[in-house]
């Protein structure tokens, strides 16, 4: 028997053909992002309103007032969730919880897409755990941001002709906790606005009391270890704010710039008898301490063990040495060793024992050990001493060279490297932990492909700077002695009081003590923000006991290394247990030409512009399809398309809120609440469609939640978009029409009316995590919704399903695609055959089968 007479015989086909067959080009997936849900056909049936009872406070809209989901209601949605207390974690739930500490954003920061993305993807799992009956915690907080915020108030107070050093540094500290309370909530309103559904009654500060408390505690501890020490170092140095700087807060640009070539005198030779240094920081030579050239470069093997001068230094005398680490094929093989200005000269100094000298103030000009140069800008200082060099014959000549120029993050200026008194935690002790986390499986990382950096970065880690020269932050729990020049006898207390009780036990009664000026790195107080935001160090405190360890770390994998291996390691270092069982990195987001997004190429995409074009729930549909730790390519045309299924969801509800009973048909709806999908019985008694949606769905269910479960956020949009669109929408929804408004059978149309709200009811909350605005709309506006669908129970997995039957009915969806061709074509069906597969041919057995493949194929005729 033919497909089209298994169609024709089944018992679902109406008797009347026309009143059955659909429109085929409505079916054709080319056209279904043009295609809406189109009741034209059944204008005679009356208009029903079914809003729920909690619409009428004016939260919710019905699908049957409006013609499209209206994104101004995200607002009320959202504190109508946070009024109801959703998002706090309930405990009568018997599970272990889920729990996740939001990145702390900067508190001076607004919305950017790098938000949007973290925001989108821990708000997927945090309504995805609660609706599987966790009790689920999300707790957000933001950070103080030391450089960030003390720029920003800087930059106020000079519009005011106010400087900081004028103010004082309590007055100032003053002037930045206003600003705080004035403009630090910014950031978090904007979050809001992206549907975040954090437990707002825990939000954090990094500064808050507790938070501060554990900072202190964990310097104290791991000072007591010996883990922290105080010592004159290699760092990066911001002259205009004065303070070191992360090697996060250091951003790397190619710029062009000019390669300096300048003669060294070889002491004691003849005037032929000189090295040539090519260098691109020719103000540093006043710090040279070495000339160096590879041992194996019989240029200069004859100068090696004599003595170089230093140019425009008074004669002063540097040996000439060789070391492998010289390339001897970059400028002229010869290399000028400037410690205290070159981390990589700093580094070959210490192993060979050479002398560190610094010729930097600590505002970028040159000292005194630049004899006449003392007191220039580094930057004029080596248009001067270039000049000087050309008078005196020891300029070479100048050539273009593309420069790898470090800068500030926040302020945009060229960071310097240099030596400076700070302090610094002593790493490789605790990373040898965080390693042994992965190692035994305590710690996934996800994608697994980052576990190579992340061992990599831990494996060559360097002590940490944590001090910084700064006023806003946590002051460094150090007391030293007045009167005392000895910096290095200090006191290490947990506050001035119990700082002033031990120098005098040690001092006598009338010593005085003054406190270390600097705070601590942002990134310190960050490292314990999974266990400090839950109460330690008192480890019986209710929400430790609870939620930590916590389970998920979710960031940008652009700092696995600055902060979640600090977390990571920080977190064993006190706790005994690593902080989090997972990370997930996700990628960049990019413009749709795959570029970065940037000021200066004008392609910065902003959040809140898009949510007022698009909706929150498009953006989040866009952003959470991509794949983990894999850049995102954002474009106006994936927006729109995910807007449109919006609208296809929203034209959805409307038509089921058409084809349902009235709210007050009692009977009418016990009969719908009567019927049970979760046996194989009830399944295979529906009719074909039925059964087949039924099936499908059922499938869905059980493919998207292993997708959740594995944190394949991408695979899952994608498996809801095309089951909904492809298969709901597309044909169940179309068929269901003719069964409803054409079949005179009442029990016919109540197995499709019943169908319709199983299925619509699941594919909103298999969606809710992605889209949870429309999709809570759309839930309230059903009838006899008992509870939000933020926190309905998750659909069933496992549930009946019959292969045979999909498979049947994809034979009559393959049938309806033939009638299509044949319209286009304009072929008469009633005289074509279509086989069931393709006849073997008999030269293609042969192997004469013109693609090469040996595979059967059709002929001309048959095509």
């Amino acid at each position: 028997m033919s497909l089209h007479q298994i169609a024709v015989s089944h018992s679902f086909l109406l008797s009347s053909r026309s009143a059955y067959t659909l429109n085929p080009l409505l079916f054709s997936k080319r056209n279904r992002f043009r295609i809406s849900l189109s009741h034209s056909r059944f204008t005679s049936i009356k208009h029903r309103s079914f809003a729920v009872a909690v619409s009428d406070n004016g939260i919710f809209t019905s699908p049957e007032l409006a013609k499209s989901f209206d994104f101004t209601s995200e607002e009320r949605i959202y504190n109508w969730w946070l009024s109801q207390g959703y998002f706090r974690p309930k405990f009568d739930w018997e599970s272990d919880p889920f729990v996740i500490s939001m990145p702390p954003p900067n508190v001076t920061g607004s919305l950017h897409m790098g938000h949007a993305m973290f925001v989108t993807l821990e708000d997927i799992m945090v309504r995805y755990h609660r609706m599987r009956g966790r009790p689920t915690l999300w707790l957000p907080g933001t950070d103080h941001a030391g450089i960030a915020t003390q720029l920003v108030v800087e930059r106020m107070l000079a519009s005011e002709g106010i400087k900081r050093v004028e103010l004082g540094r309590d007055e100032f500290e003053k002037r930045v906790w206003e600003w705080k309370e004035k403009y630090g909530g910014t950031i978090t309103n904007q979050i809001k606005r992206l549907g975040a559904s954090c437990d707002w009654t825990r939000e954090c500060f990094t500064l808050d009391e507790q938070l501060s408390r554990a900072v202190i505690e964990a310097f104290i501890r791991l000072h007591e270890k010996g883990l922290i020490y105080q010592g004159s170092y290699m760092v990066n140095w911001s002259p205009k704010l004065q303070t070191a700087v992360s090697d996060l807060e250091v951003e790397y640009s190619e710029e062009p710039g000019t390669l300096y070539y300048i003669k060294y005198r070889v002491a004691g030779g003849s005037r032929s008898d000189f090295l040539t240094i090519a260098t691109t920081r020719p103000e540093t030579l006043f710090g040279d301490v070495a000339i160096a050239v590879h041992p194996q470069d019989e240029r200069y093997s004859k100068y090696v063990g004599k003595m170089a001068i230093v140019p425009m230094t008074y004669g002063r005398h540097v040996p000439i040495i060789s070391d492998k680490y010289v390339d001897k094929d970059f400028g002229t093989g010869v290399l000028k060793i400037s410690p205290g200005h070159d981390h990589n000269d700093y580094v070959l100094a210490r192993k060979l024992g050479l002398p560190i000298l610094n010729v930097m103030n600590k505002d970028g000009t040159l000292n005194e050990v630049a004899g006449l140069y003392c007191g220039l800008d580094r930057f004029e200082a080596r248009k001067k001493l270039w000049s000087d060099l050309e008078e005196t014959d020891l300029a070479v000549k100048m050539e273009p060279h593309s420069l790898r120029v470090p800068r500030s993050q926040r302020g945009g200026e060229v960071i310097e490297p240099l030596v400076s008194k700070q302090w610094f935690v002593t790493m490789q002790p605790l990373a040898e932990k965080a390693l042994l986390a992965v190692e035994k499986g305590e710690l996934t990382i996800i994608p697994e492909r980052f576990e190579k950096i992340y061992n990599h970065w831990l494996t060559n880690i360097k002590d940490w700077c944590i001090s910084r020269q700064l006023w806003w932050g946590h002051r460094i729990p150090v007391w030293y002695i007045v009167g005392n020049d000895c910096e290095g006898e200090y006191i290490v207390a947990r506050s001035a009081e119990e700082a002033l009780m031990k120098a005098r036990d040690k001092y006598g009664k009338d010593v005085e003590v003054y406190q270390d000026p600097d705070v601590l790195d942002t990134w310190f107080s960050s490292a314990l923000w999974p266990f400090s935001t839950l109460g330690w160090p008192d480890e019986l405190a209710e929400d430790f006991k609870r939620f930590y360890p916590t389970t998920m770390l979710e960031t940008g994998h652009d700092i696995l290394f600055f902060w979640v291996a600090r977390m990571v390691m920080m977190g064993i270092e006190f706790t005994g247990t690593v902080p989090f069982s997972y990370v997930y990195l996700h990628g960049l987001i990019r413009d749709s030409q795959g570029r970065k997004m940037s000021k200066t190429l004008g392609n910065v995409i902003d959040p809140l512009d898009t949510i007022k074009e698009f909706g929150t729930d498009a953006l989040r549909f866009t952003l959470a399809l991509g794949t983990s730790g894999q850049d995102l390519n954002l474009s106006t045309e994936r927006l729109t398309a995910n807007k449109a299924f919006t609208n296809k969801l929203w034209n959805a509800g409307k038509f089921l809120l058409q084809v349902l009973p009235n709210r007050d048909n009692v009977s009418g709806w016990q009969n719908i609440e009567a019927c049970k999908f979760n046996t194989e019985g009830y399944l295979l008694r529906l009719p074909l469609p039925e059964c087949w949606v039924v099936s499908k769905l059922h499938m869905l269910i059980d493919a998207v939640t292993e997708s959740y479960n594995k944190f394949f956020f991408g695979d899952v949009g994608r498996e809801i978009y095309d089951f909904f669109w492809g298969d709901f929408a597309d044909w169940y929804i179309e068929a269901s029409k003719a069964r409803i408004y054409h079949s005179g059978d009442d029990s016919v149309a109540l197995v499709a009316q019943t169908v319709l709200l199983y299925v619509f009811e699941n594919i909103l909350k298999l969606l809710h995590p992605f889209m949870p605005f429309v999709t809570e709309e759309l839930w309230q506006a059903l009838p006899n919704r008992r509870e939000a669908l933020i926190i309905s129970s998750w659909p069933q997995t496992a549930l009946p399903r019959s292969t045979d039957l999909v498979k049947r009915f994809e034979n009559l969806q393959a049938l309806e695609e033939k009638e299509v061709l044949a319209l286009l074509s304009k072929l008469d069906l009633d005289n074509i055959h279509f086989a069931d597969s393709p006849p073997v041919h008999r030269e293609s057995s042969q192997g004469c089968c013109p693609w090469g493949s040996g595979k059967s194929s059709r002929s001309r005729r048959e095509d």
